[in-house]
């Protein structure tokens, strides 16, 4: 099957079980996204198909053909880093760093599907994925710089 991620696309052989997680991981070498719960309880393995967020343990891979996939490592034009990965910089937005990849992309899709326009929905918004470091105000923060949200 071919995946197009982060813009090339890119051929691998893969069983119909296979979820899109592991085809990223463990065929495609893309480690930033990151295994987590693999119920999609976490949000760790968040990634961006179509612009939209998808929890990508709970989607088979070859369901996602065709489809524009965006993981972390996508993110970042060459050296420049997209604002939401400086604004989770600047804001020490991440401890342990295991949830990161998911927190981030998980908020440039929410930027996407509408500004929000408190803290409280960013809150809302970024429920679907978990800190165990609990970073939450510091990611909050962050969203909040990007979206231009008022303190």
């Amino acid at each position: 099957m071919a995946l197009r991620v982060n813009g090339q696309v890119r051929e691998t052989l893969v069983e119909p079980r296979v979820t899109l997680l592991d085809a990223l991981r463990e065929k495609l070498d893309l480690t930033g996204t990151k295994k987590g719960c693999d119920h999609g309880e976490c949000g760790a393995c968040t990634v961006l198909v179509d612009g939209v967020r998808v929890k990508s343990c709970l989607t088979l891979a070859i369901m996602r053909e065709g489809a524009e996939i965006t993981t972390i490592e996508g993110l970042a034009d060459g050296s420049r880093l997209h604002p939401m990965q400086v604004a989770f910089l600047e804001r020490d937005a991440f401890q342990c760093g295991f949830c990161t990849p998911g927190q981030i992309l998980s908020a440039v899709g929410l930027l996407k599907e509408g500004r929000p326009r408190s803290r409280d929905e960013i809150r809302e918004g970024m429920s679907g994925n978990l800190c165990r470091c609990s970073a939450y105000p510091n990611i909050v923060d962050a969203v909040a710089d990007v979206a231009e949200v008022p303190r």
